[in-house]
């Protein structure tokens, strides 16, 4: 559903960033991962010290987790090695990850036979959305030990991310036809439904007050993702973006609750040559809804800027990025100056 639009190309030309646009707002910047062919989406550990994310290792086909010190280099594989996996997330606590693996498929090997093949046939590849039938949630302990299964539908299960009080997990399944938005409580059960539209409703966090859930949906136009927010006992839906010349996508709630960040490309004419860029929203909070405010940009660059998040203290931005010298997606972070100068 979504292989057309979420495309970070690798081999790209260098790319061409407006330094003094972002400096605005960014101060710092470095990248955080490197040694692996590719490496993106990645989430903070509560104490800020620790971020888990997903790599392609080297001769493998699909994408691992790794938890990696975010004053090292150092990667350790958390997941089991085989399958896609995607989507991983430290629980409150810091003791344990989320993350989705297609691990168990009965076939696997023969999918990895034919992913090593198409490898093999060469040119450009592209990060490409795989609503995998076999994807699942698990969760395990930090050091990779005590994996537990929390899914098992025939359906895609994925993106799953946890409440700040630890109770409950938001994640997207495919168990009613289509890919929506469930809640279930953190050893996975007592599973209940929050969005049932046509189309994809994906990519679920909860509000720091855990009130309300953001997402990403291509429900209006196939592939053209706006962001809205639900209340979590389903009641209240607000669409946050309305413009299907554009793909928005990857909300993440600054830990404020004051405004967001997510990625964004101008669709107009086409997906080709549209990079992502990174924009906040401010939020206006009712007793009982919440209002889209002002939006500004915040990166400024011919690459490719998604996945967004802020550290626990909001002092931090981390996100994927092509803008390296070889062009491939790695994790950046940067000091993120709005809170630095007490704004």
């Amino acid at each position: 559903m979504l292989t057309a639009l979420l495309l970070i190309a690798l081999g790209a030309p260098p790319a061409v960033t407006d330094e003094a646009a972002e400096a605005k707002y960014l101060d710092n910047l470095r990248q955080v991962t490197s040694g692996l062919p590719r490496a993106g989406e990645g989430y903070f550990s509560p104490n800020g010290e620790w971020i888990v994310y997903q790599a392609y290792p080297i001769g493998y086909p699909f994408y691992q987790i790794y938890v990696q010190k975010l004053d090292e280099k150092t990667p350790r594989l958390l997941s089991t090695g085989r399958g896609r996996t995607t989507c991983a997330y430290f629980s409150p606590d810091g003791t344990k990850i989320l993350f989705a693996s297609s691990h168990t498929d009965p076939q696997i090997d023969i999918t990895e036979l034919k992913a090593r093949e198409e490898a093999a046939k060469g040119g450009r590849r592209r990060y490409l959305w795989d609503f995998d039938p076999h994807m699942d949630i698990y969760i395990s302990n930090f050091d990779g030990t005590g994996m537990k299964r929390l899914t098992d539908s025939p359906e895609y299960d994925a993106e799953g991310s946890f409440s700040s009080d630890g109770k409950q997990i938001a994640f997207t399944s495919s168990r009613d036809g289509d890919p929506d938005l469930y809640i279930m409580d953190a050893d996975g059960s007592n599973v209940r439904q929050l969005t049932n539209q046509p189309g994809y409703d994906g990519g679920p966090f909860f509000s720091p007050d855990n009130k309300w859930v953001i997402f990403r949906s291509d429900r209006q136009k196939e592939h053209m993702l706006q962001l809205f927010a639900i209340s979590v006992d389903g009641k209240t839906e607000v669409q946050l973006t309305d413009n299907l010349d554009q793909v928005n996508w990857c909300p993440y709630f600054h830990p404020s609750g004051k405004y967001l960040v997510w990625a964004g490309a101008d669709y107009s004419r086409g997906p080709a040559n549209a990079p992502f860029h990174l924009f906040t929203m401010e939020l206006k909070w009712t007793s009982d809804s919440v209002k889209r405010g002002a939006v500004t940009q915040i990166t400024h660059s011919t690459a490719q800027d998604v996945l967004p998040v802020f550290s626990p203290d909001g002092k931090s931005l981390m996100w994927t990025s092509t803008r390296g010298a070889d062009g491939t997606s790695q994790l950046w972070i940067a000091d993120w100056l709005r809170e630095k100068k007490g704004n």
